[in-house]
């Protein structure tokens, strides 16, 4: 299916176009909140303060499964894009999919506080911005798809320079988890964590894989 550069998919439907966007926005905030939940839970602990945020990142999931039922739904009443409809589709659920990791990851935080030394902070904190850049930048490129995919292919390989980087970082935390004096049933929880977190980063990247196709069946 040939369609021309700065051509949105959804041009006879805004309704459905800004329920995209809307369910787009909610996967860039719980990024921010994720963000911003880790560093607190890396300065004092499962506070108040996290559970606030960890809540916050569950309610943006709760929302985003509506929009994303009622996407699904607007694409076949509507019978829009037939020919892309099942990639839109899936589109949609793999994005979905993050949001749930978000909200999955800070419930586990809540639940097992995982206690990392002082020493790791800064590491984590680093890992924790790569991921979350690279979430924020297959949705950046998912919301391009819908309107001028070929400029998509910029964040695409963002995407992977991101995912990279974690994997970099995840590699150097492990590193230091098992040089240290921490019993080993202690290093295996945290390493256990580090690759949660990292798996954000991860299931971005396998979202561009797909999405490249799509660009290229859209092309052709």
């Amino acid at each position: 299916m040939n369609i021309s550069k700065g051509f949105s998919l959804f041009y006879g439907s805004k309704t459905l176009e800004h329920k995209i966007d809307e369910f787009l926005d909610r996967i860039s905030e719980a990024g921010l909140i994720y963000r911003k939940a880790l560093s607190v839970y890396m300065d004092n602990g499962a506070s108040d303060d996290f559970v606030v945020h960890a809540e916050q990142v569950g309610y943006i999931e709760s929302r985003a499964d509506e929009l994303r039922r009622e996407i699904e739904t607007g694409l076949y009443e509507q019978n829009l894009i037939p020919d892309l409809r099942g990639d839109v589709l899936s589109l949609v659920e793999d994005l979905d999919a993050i949001l749930n990791a978000y909200d999955g990851s800070g419930y586990r935080f809540s639940i097992e506080q995982p206690v990392f030394p002082a020493t790791l902070h800064v590491d984590m904190g680093a890992l924790v911005e790569s991921v979350t850049n690279s979430v924020e930048q297959i949705t950046i490129a998912s919301r391009t798809f819908f309107r001028d995919f070929n400029s998509c292919r910029e964040y695409i390989h963002k995407v992977r320079f991101y995912e990279s980087e974690a994997d970099r970082i995840t590699t150097k935390i492990k590193r230091a988890i098992f040089s240290s004096d921490l019993p080993l049933a202690n290093k295996m929880h945290l390493c256990s964590f580090v690759d949660m977190i990292d798996n954000l980063a991860d299931m971005a990247e396998d979202i561009t894989d797909k999405l490249a196709i799509y660009v290229i069946k859209r092309d052709n």
